[in-house]
């Protein structure tokens, strides 16, 4: 029987995460008020190489937690206020041409706009046009920016966290569906308990000064997002995010009531990739070294409310992508996969 233990160094390697993982929390204690899930899911994103978009009302500290957390691991960090008259050229940079003053001679220079940084906030993203939310896309698909005929390479890690806020519609222009896919995570971020705004009010009126210890260093970020492809996933497990993810598609003959009732598309494979990788970002950060379908199943939500596009009907009736994707993890029994149930997959994943 082969040996399907993890490497000594691997287990190190995780036990080393844990760790750190604990040391951040703790930090971002220091500033940041509550918001556990929030600051979960934003290092789960993190470790597995994603990006994130906020959604919340104003006030509820987004910016400060991003920066926060930016400083805690010893990131570069760059803020751009997203607005009307935006353009492309104003987040990726632009060529101008500088002369050289011993020869005369000129010449084209790039001088990098704010997305060169590990950690970039893009504050209210919805309030600038198409055209500029697209200068995002290949920086966040590909990892560089291509600006005349010269192609930059951003730097490593490279997390691009996006805010919005669901209160004000007018004026703004929603995300392409194309674009919001580039998002392994859409996050809400909720109002504060009785206890928490308290301790808000109490902490953020005195005059304090508050110290933030680097955890992480941008190689050590590197080293732990190549740690959490190595870590395990079964069969079984992999079978479930592949339900979640194909069980929200209306077109498939075996979709749910619901979601032949109240979807109009649903998400793509681009979401089962998220979950996975959600899952085993989330077991290195608790200290372990394979994927549960606990696992999958909190991951998924994050990774499909923003995927799945709900139709009049589930307005109509009061049915949101969460109340859905909520109904469609009670009627997904994880020992029993859909996927298993069908004959015409058996040998394809058995292979």
């Amino acid at each position: 029987m082969s040996d399907t233990s993890p490497p000594t160094s691997d287990v190190s390697a995780v036990s080393d995460l844990k760790t750190g993982y604990d040391r951040i929390r703790a930090e971002l204690g220091k500033v940041i008020v509550g918001q556990d899930v929030v600051v979960d899911q934003l290092m789960v994103c993190l470790f597995a190489n994603g990006h994130t978009i906020l959604e919340g009302v104003p006030g509820l500290a987004k910016t400060l937690m991003i920066s926060t957390l930016a400083r805690c691991l010893d990131l570069s960090f760059h803020r751009v206020q997203f607005t009307p008259d935006l353009m492309p050229s104003d987040i990726t940079g632009t060529e101008v041409i500088q002369e050289d003053r011993s020869t005369g001679a000129r010449e084209f220079r790039f001088l990098p706009g704010p997305i060169f940084a590990n950690v970039v906030l893009a504050d209210e993203i919805n309030r600038t046009p198409p055209k500029t939310q697209a200068a995002l896309l290949e920086a966040m698909q590909e990892r560089q920016v291509s600006v005349g005929n010269q192609v930059h390479r951003l730097p490593a890690p490279f997390f691009v966290l996006a805010t919005q806020n669901p209160i004000e519609q007018e004026g703004t222009y929603p995300l392409p569906e194309a674009q919001q896919d580039r998002f392994m995570f859409k996050v809400f971020v909720q109002y504060p308990s009785y206890e928490e705004e308290y301790r808000i009010a109490e902490t953020t009126t005195v005059d304090r000064d508050v110290s933030i210890e680097r955890v992480f260093t941008g190689e050590e970020i590197i080293r732990f997002q190549q740690l959490v492809r190595r870590i395990p996933a079964a069969p079984e497990v992999i079978k479930h995010a592949l339900d979640l993810a194909r069980m929200t598609r209306p077109q498939e003959s075996d979709a749910p009531e619901i979601v032949r009732n109240m979807v109009t598309w649903g998400a793509g494979p681009r979401a089962v990739q998220a979950m996975l990788l959600g899952a085993k970002a989330r077991a290195a950060l608790h200290g372990r070294h394979h994927v549960s379908f606990e696992d999958v199943r909190r991951c998924a939500p994050p990774v499909l409310r923003h995927r799945v596009v709900t139709n009049f009907s589930a307005s109509a009736e009061g049915y949101t992508p969460d109340r859905v994707i909520e109904e469609l993890l009670k009627l997904i029994d994880p020992h029993d996969t859909v996927v298993s149930r069908d004959g015409g997959y058996n040998e394809l994943l058995s292979s």
